[in-house]
């Protein structure tokens, strides 16, 4: 008898461990610490630059960030260019602060990297291979704490990548608007219709702001209408739309509708 309780005793501990290790487990990966992302808006007017722009990014900057420890980088054109300032996104997600800080000096060490983008690098005044870059720093949400490689099956020259950017009138708004992301659980919608989202996250250093910025991605367009469709008509959705505490927090909504280039990790 003594045996058995001792026995028993013992299975029961074992089982105790393991719970607590799996929900130990379970917290630590909500309290995933948030990635770091920062968005480059390269600005350009002609094909010229454009070409050397690709040249650039493909043959030097990406193989010299993922040897410094970025896994993917994003690089993304606008279905529908404005002739009269075209531009190129870059999308860079960094693990820590650091290493947003501290990685294009890194790679500035890299004899490699400096050969094969010696053509940018060293491009003249009269000459340049961009007219202007704009540059947007964000944070990602809690409950979206990394990026994500979108599960998409048609060939990325047909892909649509929908970034939005959601401007609100004070930072209180925006405060509000984040959290109908995460607490009301917005996200959650947007996955219970597979929108594929690359990234959700807060604007810490841009242009427009205070706003948030988050990109999800689609086959076709006609796959991108047919999701927001049935996101618009959820039930959760409207009821999360009509509480009090998430009214009027986007002052101003902009969509950009882009594809990735072969190139693009994403």
């Amino acid at each position: 008898m003594t045996d058995r309780i001792i026995k028993n005793g013992s299975m029961a501990l074992t089982a105790f461990f393991v719970f607590t290790i799996c929900l130990c487990s379970t917290l630590y990966v909500k309290a995933a610490t948030p990635y770091y992302y920062q968005i480059k808006v390269y600005h350009f007017k002609t094909k010229a630059q454009e070409n050397r722009l690709d040249a650039y990014l493909q043959n030097a900057y990406l193989p010299a960030v993922h040897k410094a420890g970025v896994k993917s980088v994003g690089v993304f054109k606008p279905i529908k260019q404005d002739s009269l300032d075209k531009k190129l996104y870059l999308f860079v997600p960094y693990k820590t602060w650091d290493a947003l800080e501290t990685t294009d000096q890194k790679i500035q060490k890299d004899q490699t990297y400096t050969a094969a983008g010696k053509d940018y690098l060293d491009a003249q005044y009269n000459d340049p291979t961009y007219n202007r870059i704009e540059t947007i720093v964000l944070r990602a949400f809690t409950n979206a704490p990394e990026p994500l490689t979108p599960n998409l099956t048609a060939r990325k020259a047909d892909r649509i990548y929908e970034m939005r950017s959601y401007e609100s009138a004070t930072e209180k708004y925006n405060a509000s608007k984040v959290k109908m992301f995460n607490a009301g659980d917005e996200i959650g919608i947007f996955k219970s219709y597979d929108f594929n989202a690359v990234f959700y996250a807060q604007v810490i250093a841009g242009s427009h702001m205070p706003n948030l910025m988050y990109m999800t991605t689609f086959n076709s367009m006609d796959d991108n209408k047919a999701k927001w469709k049935l996101f618009f008509a959820d039930e959760k959705f409207k009821a999360l739309g009509k509480m009090a505490e998430y009214q009027k927090n986007v002052s101003k909504a902009e969509s950009f509708f882009l594809y990735p280039t072969d190139y693009s990790d994403y």
